[in-house]
């Protein structure tokens, strides 16, 4: 059964067998006391890696977040939420909102709003802080960066991305042969920009297969989140298995990393090529994520079951903003070009089957979809 529900984009799941080997999964010390010697290690490849001075390494985003702007509430700064950043993020954000953090939304992608309403807070002498999402999988965009850093510059503010989606996948100069980029550092590698201002957030689950975050920024930011960190006072460090898997996704990256992103790209643009020959154009990227622009008249629940019971699997997301969910399908390295026209056909004949029952008025109720599912499996 072809599935597009993995968000492991470039394959890699660290069996233990490829992993240098442990003696403890974990230290049973909070992270301040004592850390494992390889957590360094680990992230000052990731920095390097990202363009970045210095980065720190915590057990999750939600962690990292919660933290980060716990410590910007202390300080006392003023926080601009972009209104499609990731809800993890934006939890850290509402946390801290909630204990006094100066908290304002910005619409999505929107430079010119976010610094007009900059301008209006700048004689409460407060530090400004934008969060976005590096990468839009939703719209397929890439963040404003240097707009966003020109809003910030003047009042000594900073530019938090969640950098997750970008990572592992866009770097430097993407091209022809090289569609996403080379190195898999993420949004500073990719618009070509080192700079003080921007803060990373980025979990290594999805590009790297690692279940780890790491913070990554200016030595100064990243060694006053360190002193400030409450998850380094009360959890452990990132357990050993996930930090020897950070290092061998690292290592895999070094290695083969380009040539695992030129296949995935090419997997993308052979199906995004299937679905504009049938009309069922989806985003302008080449992000591995994948909606199915379906014609007027057809339904994505009862399409997402259609497939289901033909042996291909996507996922259903909701839409912010609207009311009914989209189809999604997510490329990853392991997949063939024979899983992707498998995809596409079945897309197709759904598609298709659909839009002739509604040109004869066959009504295709939840009884007959739960039926056809439960036969077909």
């Amino acid at each position: 059964m072809p599935d597009f529900t993995s968000a492991l984009y470039l394959g890699m799941r660290h069996p233990n067998t490829s992993l240098r080997p442990w003696r403890e999964i974990t230290t049973g010390m909070p992270a301040a006391l004592r850390s494992p010697p390889i957590m360094q290690s680990v992230a000052n490849a990731i920095a390097e890696l990202q363009g970045c001075e210095h980065a720190v390494l915590l057990p999750s985003t939600l962690h990292l977040f919660f933290d980060l702007f716990e410590m910007f509430r202390r300080e006392r700064a003023r926080v601009y939420l972009d209104a499609g950043a990731y809800p993890i993020a934006r939890w850290g954000a509402e946390r801290a909102a909630a204990r006094g953090l100066a908290l304002h939304v910005f619409p999505h992608y929107a430079p010119d709003v976010v610094r007009h309403m900059i301008e209006r807070h700048a004689t409460d002498g407060r530090r400004p802080v934008i969060l976005a999402d590096g990468f839009c999988p939703d719209c397929g965009r890439t963040v404003p960066l240097a707009e966003l850093i020109r809003c910030v510059r003047a009042r000594n503010g900073y530019v938090v991305l969640d950098d997750t989606q970008a990572l592992g996948i866009w770097g430097c100069l993407p091209d022809m042969q090289n569609p996403y980029g080379t190195g898999g550092g993420g949004s500073l590698r990719r618009h070509d920009i080192r700079s003080p201002a921007v803060i990373l957030g980025s979990s290594l689950a999805k590009g790297f297969g690692a279940p780890v975050a790491a913070l990554s920024g200016n030595a100064r930011v990243v060694h006053r989140f360190i002193t400030q960190s409450a998850t380094r006072v009360h959890a452990s460090p990132p357990s050993n298995a996930a930090l020897h898997a950070a290092e061998h996704a690292l290592s895999i990256n070094e290695v083969s990393g380009d040539a695992l992103r030129r296949h995935l790209a090419h997997l993308v643009q052979r199906f995004r090529r299937r679905m504009r020959e049938a009309g069922l154009q989806g985003t302008p990227s080449l992000f591995p994520v994948q909606p199915v622009m379906l014609n007027p008249g057809s339904d994505p629940v009862r399409l997402h079951h259609e497939l289901c019971a033909a042996g291909v699997r996507g996922v259903l997301l909701r839409q912010r903003g609207k009311a009914g969910p989209r189809l999604v399908f997510i490329f990853n390295a392991e997949h063939t070009f024979e899983d992707v026209d498998a995809a596409a056909s079945a897309i197709i004949t759904a598609v298709d089957r659909q839009l002739a029952a509604a040109r004869y008025g066959i009504r295709y109720n939840d009884a007959q979809r739960e039926s056809a599912v439960t036969q077909k499996h």
